[in-house]
């Protein structure tokens, strides 16, 4: 049995220096990025044992006393985790609730239409909202949402309503920051359905006209089923990311009035490690981020590979 693992190492290695010789051009086109994974994703992975520890400068990772999980308990013990945590959970299952479904829908109607140059004109305007950066979208929130200026409070005023400040609503922060995103990232998440449209054959479509069925049959039995491996992978890697919604977005919109539903993990780790040089304690809080979007994915990657037998691995 040895002897076998031995001969099967040594054939690996074998076949493994016969091709990097003979296709060394593609390994050494793969070699920046396999350089940048490793230095800005790997690497910064040691960073993780400052959880563990009271971390100091001068002492370094190595050198820090050890502490087990006393940042972990100060953060479940803390009178804001339940606020936090739920804002978190709740802001990350709306956004992906109105951010999944609608680029398919916006995919399967831009799908349907015949006239291409039209097709062109509205698939380059929805996909260029993505191009605009989270600062200026903000800024663009704040001039449009503004009760004074803003263009939708003046038309609720001329309706005879009263002047909403939507910036500084607790319970509208919510919806101003999904739907916002969902103007600004639908063209982009579209263009991934389109493409998978694109792959289904053609003779499909032309058999059930000759059927007699209506547009609306065809993209319910060949477009849907068409697309759902890709939809189910795409639904994935969003369960990936539920628990890691970008901070940039939240803190720019953030104001002392709405922080009550506005304070989420990622603006609480950015407060606490860069503004409060609480090094240990927020990369404890990140970690605890981090393991429970590694645990959904795998549970929902085993649910996904018994019920549809599709998966990430």
């Amino acid at each position: 049995m040895t002897a076998y693992a031995g001969t099967a190492k040594k054939s690996f290695w074998f076949r493994f220096k016969l091709n990097f010789f003979k296709h060394w051009e593609l390994y050494l086109l793969l070699a920046p990025t396999l350089l940048y994974i490793f230095i800005f994703l790997y690497m910064p992975m040691g960073g993780v044992l400052m959880a563990f520890e009271d971390y100091s400068a001068t002492k370094g990772i190595f050198g820090s006393p050890w502490v087990g999980l006393k940042h972990f308990q100060r953060f479940f013990n803390s009178y804001n985790f339940w606020q936090i945590f739920y804002n978190t959970i709740s802001l990350s299952v709306y956004n992906l609730v109105a951010n999944f479904p609608i680029p398919i829908i916006f995919a399967l109607l831009l799908n349907q239409m015949r006239m291409r140059r039209f097709k062109k004109v509205v698939q380059t305007v929805s996909y260029a909202p993505y191009f605009i950066s989270v600062v200026v979208l903000v800024g663009m929130l704040n001039l449009f949402l503004s009760p004074q200026t803003g263009v939708l409070n003046f038309f609720i005023t001329a309706l005879g309503g009263e002047p909403v400040y939507f910036m500084a609503e607790p319970e509208l922060f919510q919806s101003v920051y999904v739907w916002s995103g969902v103007w600004q990232n639908t063209g982009q998440a579209a263009i991934i359905y389109i493409a998978a449209l694109t792959s289904i054959s053609q003779d499909l479509h032309e058999a059930a006209m000759v059927d007699g069925a209506s547009k609306l049959k065809r993209t319910i039995h060949i477009d849907i089923p068409g697309i759902m491996p890709t939809a189910i992978t795409m639904l994935l890697l969003n369960l990936g990311r539920i628990m890691s919604i970008g901070f940039e977005k939240a803190l720019l919109m953030q104001t002392t009035l709405n922080i009550s539903a506005s304070e989420i993990i990622s603006t609480f780790v950015y407060k606490q490690g860069l503004l409060g040089a609480q090094f240990s304690y927020s990369t404890a809080v990140g970690l605890f981020n981090s393991v429970i979007g590694c645990v959904l994915v795998i549970i929902v990657n085993y649910t996904s590979r018994k019920l549809t037998d599709t998966s990430l691995w």
